[in-house]
């Protein structure tokens, strides 16, 4: 299991985005993975998902990062 916040991010895409976003530059790697921890850390849905499941909350949490494009 990757300790990075890029490869704990990556590992939370489905294969389709990771491969997108594996290609993609470092930076924009990594400003996808400081918005997705901040979108971990701020939801509080998400908290009660990651009582139930941690890979399902850390998959929610990519997918809203993607589908939001912003940081």
């Amino acid at each position: 299991m990757p300790t990075d916040p890029v490869g704990r991010f990556l590992a939370a895409l489905d294969p389709e985005h990771r491969e997108a976003v594996a290609a993609s530059p470092r930076e924009e790697q990594e400003r996808l993975a400081a918005a997705w921890e901040r979108e971990l850390e701020s939801d509080t849905e998400l908290d009660t998902l990651d009582e139930l499941s941690p890979p399902a909350a850390e998959a929610e949490a990519a997918r809203r990062v993607l589908e939001s494009g912003t940081d």
